[in-house]
Order: C-alpha cells, then structure tokens, then sequence
C-alpha cells in the first residue's frame, strides 16, 4: 500500500477532483428548476448527487437546500441563528478542530482579527510587486514562450502554491518540499467520502497527510521563531501577534496555519482554469481585457460569479427559523446552493451570460458574511498577476484547435481538468 509520503500534487488534485465531482448531469438546467418552483427543498440535495459533505453530516439530521439569491443571502450574513461549529466534526477532525471555517461566535471573531491583517490589501500589493510578478514571469511563464503551446492547467496548478506558501514563512529555495506539503493538504480534502468502505481508508490517509503536514509546518514556525520573526509573512506575523492577551505558542500558529492550507492552493487553480476557459471561449472579450487591462479585475470577479468553485455552503440552524416561508427545525443543515444562487434571474440580469461589463452586485464565490473567504484578495491579485503575465508574454493566445475543447465539470470544488492552448 503506497505511504502518504508517495502523494504527489498532481494525484492529489486529481483525485479531489473526483471525489467531489458527483453525478454528470446538466446542473445549471436543474438550478433553473428549482429556483423556479423548488426554491427550498428539504432535502440534502448535493447528497444525492454523491457529493460527499465537509461538514461530517449525521444523516438524521435533517437537511435543507437553499437556490435563491436572497435566501442564500440571508443565510451566509446571519452567523448567530446560522452556525458553522458543526464543521469542525467533519473536515475539522482532521485539524484537531482548530479550523476557522468551523469557528463561531466571539471565538470565531478574535481569530479572524488575528488573521485578517497579513490578507488586506496594502500588504498583499507590496507582495505582489515583489514577490508574485516576478515568480510568475519569471519561473513559469518565460520559459514556456518559446514552446508556443501548453496545457494551461500545469501552470495553474502550480503557481497559486508557490505563491501562497512563500507568503505564509516557507522558504523560497525548497520547491519540491512545498509541492509535498501541498498534496498532502489536497489528500485532507479527500478524507469525507461518500462510500462506507472508502471512508474508512480515505479517512485514514487524509490523517496521516494531516499529520505529515502539521510536521513540516511546525518546524517552519520553529525555524521563523529562531531567525526573530521579523518578516512580513503569515508564521511572523502570528508569532508577534497577541491573542487573547497572551502570545500564541508554536502549536496553536502550526495548527491554524495547517487548517488554511487545503484551500490555499485548490481554490485559486480551479478559478484560474475557469476563467481561462471562458474568455479562450470568448475570443472578442479576451481581445477587450487584452487591450483595456482596467477589465482583468471585472473579468475575475464575474468568473467567479459565472463558475464558483466552491459550489454550496452548508450551515446549521442554531434554533427554529424560518427562511422563505419553510419552517427550518433547530439543528437541521443548511445547504446554501451559491451556484444556483450566483445565476438567480432575480438578482442578475440575463444571469446565465458571462458579462464582465455586469454592473458590481455581491455574488457567493467566496462565500459571504462574517465566514466570508478570508483569503479572497491574495486569490485575486494572483489571477490578476497570471492573466496579466498570460496576455503579455502569449500573443494571440486561442485554444489548441488539435486537442479537445476544455470542459468546466464537477457538482463542487468545480473548475477544467486542461486548457491546451497555443500562441503566435
């Protein structure tokens, strides 16, 4: 039987991928359905496409699913009678519960404020002028220009990684390492399962991989810790940082930093592959972001609008409610269908049409309200950075007319499996 340590980056992202694809059906078509004449269902709609649930789901709870804007909304802003604690029984257990997403409540507060610095804006922008550009043309995409072809996946599944594990403290110079770390922080991802007999053994890797990452990030903090951390990055930040009038110690800094890492890289690969593909698809828009650049940020916020990866969000109902008209038991799940949510006619016009002229309206790509993506503006200003680098240094990028059309797939952690492309 092959040890966690044989993980590689690719089988782990593929294998993800798989995990959560669900049923091969016309999803879209469906939503369309349900906002018309099923708006909440009691039902754990995602569950019946095999879709396995973070959220480590006791079947007898019951369940609800969500596909209009506004109830979504209501559900994502509203922390106190929509609660996430029950996350950490799920994808939790495999962080020793310490995991933001699975937080609430005046806990859930004083964490995020203690992360939320190193993600804003002004410390993001500084990084990206000096670390992310430079990393990206450099290492990636120059050396590609002379090939004139590739598949644009290879990049995308690389770049996020590099990008975003040099920001967190991990050294610049031990790239095969970080790829390691990587997929063990994808094999995680692939711990709940939908098949009984799988379960047991997927759970049983994503443990060792969880294991083997906390390691590899407790002696980065350890070394950080040594040099004085003084830097600008996540592991010096959190060491200099106070929580809860005390320093945090090194365990408490590896365990938060370990429960960020699943998404860190998956979420920004799979955006990138999408949009790619729907402006490759779209040759006349992609000539409008190429010469107006001022578009690159439209064109990233409507593809994740047009194609989230992070399909649903599920919450638990932390007292009788009701939502839309349905009486909603304390305790039950709440299954918030974003994509669904991000095509609702009633919220966007002609909803079904990737628009990057669409006038600015709060959509569920990254999720919304106080568990609002924390990481959402590095996601960005990295798509930024790719597709800026992309239009740069491919001229008349297209897709390869001699390989097949790339496809968007899979019910969650959505996205192309390849982008094949050429360039003049």
């Amino acid at each position: 039987m092959s040890s966690v340590k044989d993980v590689t980056l690719e089988s782990a992202f593929a294998g993800v991928a798989d995990n959560y694809r669900g049923e091969d059906v016309d999803l879209h078509a469906i939503y369309r359905e349900m906002r018309k004449n099923s708006p909440i269902i009691a039902e754990n709609f995602m569950g019946k496409l095999g879709v396995p649930n973070i959220a480590g789901l006791d079947p007898n709870r019951p369940t609800y699913t969500v596909f209009k804007y506004k109830d979504v909304m209501t559900v994502l802003r509203d922390a106190a009678n929509y609660t996430s604690g029950f996350i950490a029984e799920g994808l939790g257990a495999f962080f020793d519960g310490l995991i933001l997403t699975g937080m609430d409540g005046e806990a859930h507060k004083k964490a995020r404020g203690l992360l939320q610095p190193i993600f804003m804006p002004d410390v993001v922008n500084t990084w990206r002028d000096s670390k992310m550009d430079p990393i990206v043309r450099n290492e990636y995409l120059l050396p590609l220009v002379p090939k004139k072809k590739a598949d644009l996946m290879d990049f995308g599944l690389h770049f996020p990684i590099r990008l975003i594990y040099a920001l967190i403290g991990f050294p610049d110079d031990e790239p095969e390492k970080i790829e390691q770390y990587a997929a063990w922080a994808l094999a995680i991802l692939a711990g709940p399962q939908v098949d009984a007999e799988k379960a047991a053994i997927a759970r049983k890797a994503a443990m060792e991989a969880a294991q083997a990452l906390y390691d590899a990030v407790k002696e980065a903090v350890v070394a950080v810790r040594q040099r004085g951390a003084e830097g600008n990055d996540l592991i010096s930040r959190l060491i200099r940082a106070e929580y809860e009038g005390r320093k945090l110690d090194d365990h408490e800094i590896t365990t938060f930093v370990r429960s960020l890492l699943p998404a860190a890289g998956e979420t920004t690969t799979r955006t990138f592959g999408s949009l790619m593909v729907l402006l490759l698809e779209r040759p006349d828009v992609l000539d409008r972001v190429r010469k107006d650049r001022s578009l690159v940020g439209k064109a990233i916020d409507e593809a994740i609008r047009f194609e989230p990866v992070a399909t649903f969000k599920v919450r638990q109902a932390a007292q009788d409610l009701e939502l839309g008209g349905v009486r909603i038991p304390k305790g039950a799940m709440v299954q918030c269908i974003v994509s669904s949510a991000n095509r609702d006619e009633e919220a966007f016009e002609s909803s079904e049409e990737f628009d990057i002229d669409r006038k600015l309206k709060p959509s569920f790509g990254f999720g919304f309200g106080p568990h609002m993506c924390i990481g959402q503006f590095i996601a960005k200003t990295e798509l930024q950075v790719a597709l800026n680098a992309i239009l740069d240094l491919f001229p008349n990028i297209r897709l390869d007319p001699d390989e097949p059309k790339p496809r968007i797939t899979g019910a969650q952690l959505r996205g192309p499996h390849s982008v094949p492309v050429i360039w003049d």
